[in-house]
C-alpha cells in the first residue's frame, strides 16, 4: 500500500484491485478530514463509513478498530514527512542555500501548516504503542536523512560523531517544531525563529570540532 502510505502489515485485508485501493484511500481521507476539523474524539468507524460513503463492514474489512485507523494515518503522515526530506536531499548537492536552517525549518513548518489532521492526531491523544514505535523508527530515518543532507550540502566534514549529532539535532528540532504548532496552528513565529537560531548555532559549534 505504498501509494497510500500504509504498510500492508497494518491492514486486516490488503486490497489488490484498483477499486479496492481507491475505496480504502477514501476511508483514510475521510478519517483525516474528521480529525482535522473536529479532533480525534469525533472519529469512529461509523463516522468514517458515512464520510467515505461506504458500509461500516467495508471499513472493518481493512482496519479492525479506531486505533488501527489512527495508526495507519500516523504512519502515512510520517512517511510523507520523510518523502519531503528525501526530495530536499535529492537536490541538496546542486543547491547553494545560503541559510540551510531557514530552508529546513520553513519546509517542515509548511508541512505542519498543511496537515491539520497530523497536528490533531499528534497533539490530541496519547499515541498507541504502534504509533510510538513508528515514531521512533521515523526519528532514526529522519536523523539519517539529515546526515545525508548535511554531507550533500558540504556543511560539515564526515566524522565519527556526526551521525549522533544529527540525531540530537533532529530531536531538538522536532521538539521545538511541535511546540511552535501547539501554540499556534500557523507555527509560533518566535519559537520558529529560535529553532532556526538553534540549528545555526549547533552547526557552527559542530564545524569547530576536530
Amino acid at each position: 500500500m505504498a501509494e497510500l502510505g500504509v504498510p500492508e502489515g497494518m491492514l486486516r485485508r490488503v486490497p489488490r484491485q484498483a477499486r479496492s485501493r481507491e475505496r480504502l484511500g477514501r476511508m483514510l481521507a475521510a478519517a483525516d478530514r474528521v480529525i482535522a476539523v473536529e479532533g480525534v474524539g469525533a472519529l469512529s468507524m461509523i463516522r468514517i463509513a458515512a464520510e467515505a460513503d461506504v458500509s461500516v463492514g467495508a471499513v472493518y474489512q481493512y482496519l479492525p478498530d479506531k486505533d488501527a485507523v489512527l495508526e495507519a494515518l500516523a504512519v502515512a503522515y510520517l512517511e510523507r514527512i520523510e518523502g519531503v526530506l528525501e526530495g530536499l536531499i535529492a537536490v541538496a548537492g546542486e543547491q547553494d542555500w545560503g541559510d540551510p536552517a531557514e530552508v529546513l525549518v520553513e519546509v517542515f513548518a509548511g508541512i505542519y501548516r498543511g496537515e491539520p489532521g497530523f497536528r490533531a492526531l499528534w497533539f490530541g491523544r496519547q499515541p498507541t504503542a504502534a504509533t510510538w514505535a513508528a515514531d521512533r523508527a521515523h526519528k532514526e530515518r529522519m536523523a539519517a536523512g539529515l546526515h545525508r543532507f548535511i554531507r550533500a550540502q558540504d556543511l560539515l566534514p564526515e566524522r565519527d560523531w556526526l551521525a549522533g549529532a544529527c540525531m540530537s539535532a533532529h530531536l531538538m528540532a522536532d521538539a521545538l517544531m511541535q511546540e511552535a504548532f501547539r501554540r499556534d496552528p500557523e507555527g509560533d513565529p518566535a519559537v520558529l525563529r529560535e529553532l532556526k537560531a538553534a540549528i545555526r548555532g549547533y552547526l557552527a559549534e559542530l564545524a569547530g570540532r576536530g
